[in-house]
């Protein structure tokens, strides 16, 4: 069964040099990830009511497994990936993981 690590970023002081610094440097770190199946981002629009969301961007991973999960981030390209949070991510971030149930 897939595993997803999901990474929700806090609202950083400065979004325009988060986004850039996510988008030009952190991205493809994660991207290099071994044996990852999928990676995505979203950037949260604004609530129904027009509030600010939450979350400044929600990333979802996905593995194949637990154990690829901990092999991929135990290794030097997951440690790269996160050594490189103290870069941009100065907000606190959320980390989750768990299993991956379709539904649709």
């Amino acid at each position: 069964m897939s595993i997803s690590l999901t990474v929700l970023y806090n609202p950083p002081a400065d979004a325009a040099a988060f986004d850039k610094h996510y988008d030009e440097v952190h991205a493809p770190l994660a991207a290099k990830l071994p044996n990852l199946e999928s990676f995505t981002i979203v950037r949260p629009g604004p609530g129904p009511d027009g509030s600010a969301p939450q979350y400044h961007l929600i990333a979802t991973l996905t593995f194949d497994s637990a154990e690829a999960m901990q092999a991929s981030m135990g290794g030097p390209e997951g440690k790269a990936a996160t050594d490189d949070l103290a870069n941009f991510a100065q907000a606190g971030v959320t980390i989750l993981t768990g299993e991956v149930q379709q539904v649709v």
